[in-house]
């Protein structure tokens, strides 16, 4: 039987220059969806997937996030003198959220890529399997994106890469993989090859940023040769993984998959949430029809 995945890592050490100038006092994932930040949809889904113990990944002197999921008692005191019922709601149904769970950090000193950004919370992994879920990659399902992974986890016991499908024109921006399909939605992953050539995509599937990891990834990691930009990157230290004869899932999530790592498709991502809201979402539809 697989070890229970008890902790997640969500790194948000990045510069967010591709938000500039927004970034330069606003970490990009405490910018909102709708009417929350984009680092609460990651964090409610780590949360609705079972997970109460949660490894922020920072840069130094990056405490907003950390702030935000802290418990305010005084802000719900002066929410019920003031009689604001309906924010009140809304507030509690956040300390619910967060009720139980563990919220801690590391640094990263330096932006030395997605792979160095793990690597920072390899003593709080405790050599054990581990989920990861970035703040640029929020996905709309019922079914929790990382709880689908760690369903997969439960039968194979070995790393599993979150998928999804894209057109062929946009792959070079992401990376192309090279894959056996076993099950429905379900590969063996064969070959990643990180923004590829035209000539050298092998399938419609990309990498969404949400792993199972295990521990020996993380010896993998340790010993990864920077890229030429001095940067350890994870999908090629899965790359050299796969070398080795060593065995990695992808699993192609179930919901819409809501990028946000520049402001194009956060502006997209945020459309689309506020149009399928109940709330804000009949409202919007009627005023879109009114602007000319």
């Amino acid at each position: 039987m697989a070890e229970e995945i008890k902790k997640a890592i969500i790194p948000v050490a990045g510069l967010g220059t591709r938000f500039l100038p927004m970034s330069r006092v606003l970490s990009k994932d405490l910018l909102p969806l709708v009417d929350k930040p984009v680092i609460q949809y990651i964090v409610e889904e780590v949360v609705k997937s079972g997970i109460k113990e949660i490894i922020f990944v920072l840069s130094p002197g990056q405490k907003t996030i950390l702030e935000y999921f802290k418990k305010a008692p005084d802000l719900e005191k002066l929410l019920i003198k003031r009689k604001k019922d309906s924010l009140l709601k809304d507030y509690r149904e956040f300390e619910e959220m967060i009720e139980g769970v563990k919220f801690s950090s590391v640094i990263q000193k330096e932006a030395l890529g997605d792979g160095h950004a793990i690597l920072q919370a390899a003593k709080v992994a405790t050599n054990s399997p581990i989920a990861v879920s970035f703040g640029d990659d929020v996905v709309d399902s019922e079914d929790p994106a990382l709880r689908q992974l760690i369903d997969v986890f439960k039968t194979c016991s070995a790393p599993v890469v979150a998928l999804k499908s894209l057109p062929r024109d946009k792959i070079p921006a992401y990376c192309t993989l090279s894959v056996e399909k076993i099950a429905n939605r379900l590969y063996k992953i064969k070959k990643i090859i990180e923004k590829p050539d035209p000539s050298e995509i092998a399938s419609d599937l990309v990498i969404v940023g949400k792993y199972v990891l295990t521990p020996e990834v993380f010896g993998y990691l340790k010993k990864a040769k920077p890229s030429k930009k001095g940067e350890i990157i994870l999908s090629e230290t899965f790359d050299k993984m796969l070398q080795d004869g060593k065995i990695i899932y992808g699993y192609e999530l179930k919901g819409e998959w809501l990028e946000c790592g520049d402001k194009a498709k956060w502006l997209k991502s945020f459309f689309y949430l506020a149009l399928q809201d109940q709330k804000f979402g009949p409202e919007l539809k009627q005023y879109i029809k009114t602007i000319k």
